[in-house]
């Protein structure tokens, strides 16, 4: 049994993660995660809908978190990771955590791919998952 970490976040079609945000039917603007209306100051429609976003990018930047954070936000074994700017196309960046990499090793403008991988174990709800970004090709 898995659940994910907030509903609406992300969906798995199968084994694939796909990020939900929702997109401005007037102007086009895309939001993630889900906004409740279009923030574009110049659009005048301000009604959205529903958008699944790439799972592929391109890592714009990155940091280190060296140390742990509180636990609201909970890991389960946690260690020092590395957290990236993800630009998916659409003038959409997005952060997430990043998987698969060594944290020297990680290289601006890396082809990357959205992953599903477990945060922490819940006694209610099994596994939990998050989304995370992994190099296209491993290092």
């Amino acid at each position: 049994m898995s659940a994910i970490v907030a509903d609406g976040l992300f969906a798995l079609h199968g084994d694939e993660p796909r990020l939900i945000g929702t997109r401005c039917t007037a102007c086009d603007t895309v939001y993630f995660p889900q906004a409740p209306s279009c923030r574009n100051p110049d659009c005048r429609e301000k009604t959205i809908e529903r958008a699944v976003l790439p799972t592929r990018g391109i890592l714009v930047s990155y940091t280190v978190q060296r140390y742990q954070p509180p636990s609201l936000f909970r890991i389960d074994d946690w260690q020092p990771y590395a957290i990236g700017l993800v630009d998916l196309g659409d003038g959409l960046e997005v952060m997430g955590m990043l998987s698969g990499f060594a944290l020297d090793g990680i290289a601006i403008r890396t082809p990357v791919r959205l992953v599903a991988e477990p945060l922490y174990a819940d006694a209610e709800r099994g596994l939990v998952l998050t989304y995370k970004f992994a190099p296209e090709i491993e290092p």
